[in-house]
């Protein structure tokens, strides 16, 4: 597979304009870039702007913080899927997970996963950065069990992004019936290449054009 198709093309800056929205979607179908990952506010968009193309329409949903309630994502998952998302990246309840209410967790992932109901692919954001070894471990398994279709690394907006020690860790706990997504910190195809080789099989990134053509990129977003 090329390393282009391995690429969520991402732009989730609060002031992400609709030029800068259209300008990826460009990007995306010229490179065959994966999907195109946005906010919620910008799902039409995308989606009109990817129209005819194989080029995924991918939305984040309680985001970036992942605190809203399992009810609030729920229809924020729907809304989004109404309005042409195709894949949902969802920030887990991380407080929940650290006080080691499971059952809370899982119910969180579940709803997502059941308010997509088969029409979109769902990946959680574990946000490794705050997670002890125990903790991603067990985000992992719960994740697996509510039965979503990636586990992620980072939302790219707390203090870390994806690392070779995190994805080997996800990849060796969801084994190879899971989807494994690195995203935060990944800006050249060295990076890239290298988080595919620990396990990953979608990265999240918005240097990837830079990615893509092996340039060096300055970009410190996400």
């Amino acid at each position: 597979m090329r390393i282009e198709e391995y690429i969520d093309h991402t732009l989730l800056k609060p002031q992400g304009s609709e030029e800068q929205i259209k300008k990826i979607c460009a990007e995306a179908k010229e490179y065959g870039f994966a999907s195109v990952c946005v906010n919620p506010y910008y799902a039409p968009l995308v989606k009109q702007e990817l129209k005819g193309t194989r080029v995924k329409t991918c939305v984040v949903v309680g985001f970036p913080l992942g605190a809203t309630t399992k009810e609030v994502k729920a229809f924020e998952t729907r809304q989004a899927i109404e309005n042409g998302a195709e894949e949902i990246d969802m920030v887990i309840n991380i407080a929940a997970l650290k006080d080691k209410k499971y059952d809370y967790v899982k119910e969180d992932i579940e709803a997502v996963v059941n308010a997509a109901e088969g029409k979109a692919l769902v990946k959680v954001i574990l946000e490794t950065c705050l997670l002890t070894e125990e903790e991603k471990v067990k985000a992992c398994e719960l994740s697996q069990g509510a039965r979503a279709d990636f586990v992620k690394t980072s939302t790219g907006f707390s203090t870390g992004g994806a690392t070779i020690e995190d994805i080997k860790l996800m990849r060796q706990t969801v084994g190879n019936d899971m989807g494994v997504k690195a995203s935060g910190g990944i800006r050249t195809k060295a990076d890239a290449e290298a988080v595919i080789e620990a396990g990953a099989n979608r990265i999240g990134a918005s240097a990837s054009i830079a990615i893509a053509e092996g340039t060096k990129n300055s970009n410190s977003g996400y």
